[in-house]
């Protein structure tokens, strides 16, 4: 695999460095990217450095990720319009650590020539003074050219920290550090990054006399102009705690149409011929193109288990197909995955225990019919159901034994109404 060739077919070049493409196709070469532990979960939007870090090692090199013990102690300015809230040091840490167990599932660190490696740039700061820095690091740049990088002139009018101000300064020395240590002679990152980039490469130049490349990919933005990585609900996490694979797969699957070229090609691992063979297949049936990123990315990103499991919520939530026996395969997981998905009513486990009336729990302890005649009238027109069984009579008493796991039961009100009590 050509790295440049593969990025520039994907859509995934920016800026390059002159000489690269020469010093690549030369032999292996050592590159990283640096990931920042401002949260405890990396997102879909860190998914694009991760996979330039994944198709770097696929095509033959060695990539090292970066994790931010000390950067994140800073923030970095760029693409912010104010100053970032400092964390306190063991959030970053706790961070760090779930951050780097994320990277492990993405990229080979065992069994390949090139195996990638974790790097903390803590370790290059926790020793030194103050005056060493200023001395060693701070005389490198002049701020003439620190104040020409894009990430510092945007914040001129909101103001930015001298804390802010020297993040480039760190970055910088990180890539002079990676070159003594590791022999790295890449950096890679988003083109809001071209500016700390750079600054590494003049590093290097000035105080090891040596040549070091610089590689940006675009940032990915909707067709629509919002920040990829969002929803309505917020961030897309890699973390199933903090957004369900369930939540994840859909995300993928309501992706606009007009993002779905970038999207595909810039996640996928398939070959360049796969890619555009099925871009052609499904031209006219963009569905089924999400459907597949959607399940290459939620085993790849979860699990085959997690994508199983996804399944199933979906053909409870959506297909016509699911009946009594599939809803009680469904595990107590995702059956909580199908409460946040759609309305859940909250009954006191008392109710049920000598058996509650079937038009009472509609209609006084639930919304789902406005009263009792209408609840009397959908159950005549063969509308309600019970976990999957037709209610037949206005006499029916729902009791503990219709508890799913001791928790919930699946109320329906024709074919698209669907409802979750929640014993509490």
């Amino acid at each position: 695999m050509n790295f440049i060739e593969e990025l520039r077919w994907r859509g995934m070049l920016q800026d390059i460095t002159p000489g690269l493409e020469e010093a690549l196709a030369a032999g292996p070469m050592t590159g990283y990217i640096g990931f920042d532990p401002t949260a405890p979960s990396l997102t879909i939007g860190n998914f694009v450095p991760i996979m330039l870090l994944k198709l770097f090692q696929l095509s033959g090199h060695k990539p090292i990720a970066l994790m931010g013990g000390a950067t994140g102690r800073i923030g970095d300015p760029s693409g912010k319009d104010k100053e970032r809230e400092l964390k306190s040091y063991d959030e970053l840490d706790a961070n760090l650590a779930r951050q780097q167990e994320q990277l492990k599932k993405f990229l080979d660190f065992e069994g390949v020539p090139n195996k990638a490696e974790l790097v903390n740039n803590l370790d290059f700061y926790k020793d030194m003074k103050v005056l060493d820095f200023l001395r060693d690091v701070g005389k490198t740049l002049t701020v003439n050219y620190m104040m020409s990088k894009e990430s510092v002139q945007k914040r001129l009018e909101t103001g930015i920290s001298y804390t802010e101000f020297s993040y480039q300064l760190l970055q910088a020395y990180d890539y002079q550090r990676l070159y003594d240590l590791h022999g790295c002679r890449l950096q890679m990152g988003g083109s809001d990054q071209w500016g700390n980039i750079t600054a590494g490469t003049e590093f290097i130049r000035r105080n090891l006399e040596a040549k070091a490349f610089a590689l940006t990919a675009p940032l990915l933005t909707k067709a629509d102009g919002s920040k990829f990585g969002k929803s309505e609900a917020g961030n897309i996490w890699l973390d199933p705690e903090m957004t369900s694979p369930y939540k994840f797969y859909q995300f993928w699957i309501n992706c606009a149409d007009a993002d779905l070229s970038r999207f595909f090609r810039t996640f996928t691992l398939r070959s360049r011929e796969e890619v555009e063979a099925l871009e052609s297949q499904h031209a006219d049936n963009p569905r089924e193109l999400k459907r597949l990123l959607a399940e290459e990315l939620t085993k790849r990103v979860h699990s085959e288990e997690d994508y199983a499991s996804v399944l199933k919520v979906s053909e409870l939530l959506f297909g016509g197909k699911a009946d009594k026996d599939a809803l009680s395969a469904l595990s107590t997981a995702e059956l909580d995955t199908v409460a946040q998905e759609i309305p859940p009513f909250q009954i006191p486990a008392s109710l049920l225990a000598n058996g509650v009336n079937i038009v009472d729990l509609l209609a006084e302890h639930t919304t789902i019919t406005p009263s009792k005649s209408e609840a009397r009238k959908a159950i005549q027109n063969n509308a309600i159901s019970v976990n999957k069984e037709k209610i037949t009579s206005h006499e029916t008493a729902i009791g503990p034994e219709a508890l799913l796991h001791g928790k919930f039961i699946l109320l329906e009100n024709g074919k698209k109404n669907k409802y979750l009590l929640l014993a509490v």
